[in-house]
């Protein structure tokens, strides 16, 4: 079956593909909260955090843009549980398939709709006086850098979807994704944080991921943030794809 998973993961992509632009109220709705956070923190908290000569919706877009994308991979783990729940998995194995192309099309989904909101959540930046100098590679970079890390968190929905007893547990993993940024570099100086908290937020995934972005966005030399950032990416998907292949498997036995 391997000779055929590109193949096979583009026509299930297709269908995944087509029940989203059915239901484009997903989107909009993993849209909304990040905006409205931005809008929030804008203009009602940024006033009263000093982030010296960045503006505040500079310094702030990075990690709304990881809220988007926490946001928006709750609904794989929920399309996932649906087809489970449907029987379309066992229709799926009676067929010449390969297996992990159904997994790889729910992933491949997952990135559509997320660059999709990253876009918009991006323009709302504009409107609200992002502005950014950074070159076509360091967009390129910021665009890899986003797509690597939903991806590693699409497995961990996986994860989610395949493992889920109920609706809303396939979705609410998603809780403790969405909260992290705030105890990172995200929306405030992690030097403003009390000692326990700061060293827990200088050393966590989503603040060496948020200081990279805002370095390449700011073109200020990266340093090290990049390459923790990337390992810490790479790190989660492989592992979150290794056991999401493993509860799979479980399920289709």
């Amino acid at each position: 079956m391997t000779k055929y998973f590109f193949v096979d993961t583009a026509a299930l992509l297709g269908r995944s593909l087509r029940h989203i632009t059915r239901s484009a109220d997903t989107i909009i709705t993993t849209t909304v909260m990040p905006i409205a956070m931005l809008l929030l923190f804008v203009y009602v908290f940024g006033g009263a955090i000093n982030t010296g000569p960045v503006s505040y919706v500079n310094y702030l877009l990075p990690g709304i843009l990881l809220i988007t994308i926490a946001s928006g991979i709750a609904y794989t783990a929920f399309r996932l549980f649906m087809d489970m729940k449907s029987g379309i998995f066992e229709r799926f194995q009676s067929m010449p398939i390969a297996r992990s192309s159904v997994l790889w099309a729910h992933v491949l989904t997952s990135l559509v709709a997320n660059l999709v909101s990253l876009v918009v959540v991006v323009l709302v930046a504009l409107l609200m006086g992002f502005r950014s100098g950074a070159g076509v590679l360091a967009w390129l970079a910021v665009a890899g850098m986003l797509i690597l890390f939903t991806l590693a968190l699409t497995w961990i929905a996986v994860i989610a979807g395949l493992s889920a007893k109920s609706v809303d547990g396939a979705s609410a993993f998603s809780y403790p994704l969405i909260f992290l940024p705030f105890l990172s570099s995200a929306f405030v100086p992690t030097d403003t944080m009390p000692g326990p908290l700061r060293a827990f937020a200088e050393h966590q995934p989503v603040t060496s991921i948020v200081n990279a972005i805002r370095d390449l966005f700011t073109q200020q030399p990266v340093g090290a943030d990049i390459w923790i950032a990337l390992a810490w990416c790479v790190a989660i998907f492989i592992i979150a794809y290794l056991f999401a292949m493993a509860a799979y498997r479980r399920k289709i036995a």
